[in-house]
C-alpha cells in the first residue's frame, strides 16, 4: 500500500482530474468551427429574451413579420442584452399554387419577412417553398431518385415501375419550376437587404433526398439562396450527417430536433434532441468538415430552457 502525505494526494489528485478533464473534452477541442445556441420565439422583448438569456442561451429566431422599424427596435433591447436575433422564421409559401393570388401573397409576405430581418439585425429568413400532396408516392424508404441535373425534373423515384407514381413526378416538377421562378423575383430584395433567403424542405414531400436538394437549392446560382438545414426532419429519408455533408457550404443555418425511428428502422417520432436516432458525434464532425460556423436552433418544447441548453452544450461539444 503507498502512502502519501496532503501535498503529494492533492498533487495525485489534481493530475488525475485535470487527464479526466482533457479526455471529456478531446472531442471538443478539436473542432474548428464555433456554433451559437438559440431557441424560436414570437416578437422579442425583454421579456421574451430574458429567460434564455438567464439559460446562457446566445439568441433568438423570431416568427413575428413585423414592420422594419418595429423590427429594428427589438434588435436594440436584444444587443443591450447582449444577444442576437439571427433570423426569421417566415415558413410555408404557395408558390405552386395555381391561384396567382396566392402567388402574389407569398411573395409579399416573404419580401415582409426580408425587410424585417434587415431591422432585427438577422442574416437570413427561413422559406418553405410550397408542399404537394394528395397522391400516391413512395415510403421515405423506397425513395431511390433520378433526376435531371440541368432542369431538376425528377425522371424516376423508386426502383421498378413508376408509372403509378407519375402525379407524384409530375406535381414534384411542376412545384420545383414554379417555386424556382418566385425564388428568383425575391433575389433582388435579398440584395438589397443583405438577407440570405434559407430554403427549407419540411415534410412537403419535395427534393426528400440529399442530392436533389442540393441540386434545387444551387441552381440559383446566388450567394442569398442558400438551404436551412433541419436536423432532425430528414431522417425518415437519410442519415443528418449524410444531408450536411452533400449540402455542404450551401447550408444557412441548422434547426435542432431529434427523431426516433421504429424498431424496423422505418418511419418513427419526433423526440428531444439527444433521445433518439440522430447521430450527434458524427452531425457535429459533419458540420466541422463542411465549416459551418453558425446556429443551432432549437425548434421544440417541453423541456426547462436549461435542460435544452446543455443538451445544446453537449451536441456542441460533439458528444
Amino acid at each position: 500500500m503507498i502512502h502519501l502525505n496532503r501535498r503529494e494526494f492533492l498533487k495525485t489528485t489534481g493530475i488525475a482530474a485535470a487527464a479526466l478533464c482533457a479526455t471529456r473534452f478531446a472531442g471538443a477541442a478539436e473542432f474548428k468551427t464555433k456554433l451559437h445556441r438559440a431557441m424560436i420565439i414570437g416578437e422579442p422583448t425583454e421579456k421574451s429574451l430574458q429567460p434564455l438569456k438567464d439559460a446562457g442561451f446566445d439568441g433568438v429566431e423570431s416568427n413575428a413579420i413585423i414592420d422594419p422599424e418595429k423590427a429594428a427596435e427589438c434588435r436594440k433591447i436584444a444587443e443591450k442584452m447582449g444577444m442576437r436575433i439571427h433570423s426569421v422564421l417566415r415558413g410555408w409559401a404557395e408558390f405552386n399554387s395555381e391561384d396567382p393570388a396566392k402567388v402574389s401573397s407569398s411573395l409579399t409576405t416573404t419580401e415582409k419577412a426580408l425587410r424585417a430581418a434587415k431591422g432585427y439585425g438577422a442574416d437570413a429568413v427561413l422559406l418553405v417553398p410550397c408542399r404537394i400532396g394528395g397522391m400516391p408516392m413512395p415510403d421515405p424508404w423506397d425513395f431511390k431518385i433520378e433526376f435531371d441535373e440541368k432542369t431538376g425534373h425528377v425522371v424516376k423515384v423508386c426502383d421498378g415501375d413508376n408509372s403509378k407514381f407519375a402525379k407524384y413526378i409530375e406535381a414534384q416538377n411542376r412545384a420545383t419550376d414554379t417555386s424556382r421562378e418566385a425564388v428568383k423575383k425575391l433575389i433582388p430584395v435579398a440584395e438589397e437587404t443583405k438577407v440570405i433567403i434559407a430554403l427549407e424542405n419540411v415534410w412537403n414531400n419535395l427534393w426528400v433526398q440529399p442530392a436533389i436538394y442540393r441540386n434545387f437549392v444551387a441552381s440559383f446560382q446566388s450567394e442569398w439562396i442558400r438551404s436551412y438545414f433541419d436536423i432532425g426532419n430528414h431522417m425518415k429519408y437519410r442519415p443528418s450527417q449524410e444531408w450536411i455533408r452533400t449540402l455542404g457550404p450551401l447550408i444557412a443555418k441548422c434547426h435542432v430536433k431529434d427523431f426516433k425511428l421504429n424498431p424496423d428502422g422505418h418511419g418513427g417520432k419526433f423526440v428531444h434532441p439527444r433521445d433518439g436516432d440522430v447521430n450527434w458525434p458524427e452531425v457535429r464532425r459533419a458540420l466541422d468538415e463542411t465549416g459551418y460556423n453558425g446556429w443551432l436552433t432549437i425548434e421544440d418544447g417541453g423541456l426547462p430552457l436549461p435542460e435544452f441548453r446543455a443538451r445544446l452544450d453537449k451536441i456542441i461539444a460533439g458528444e
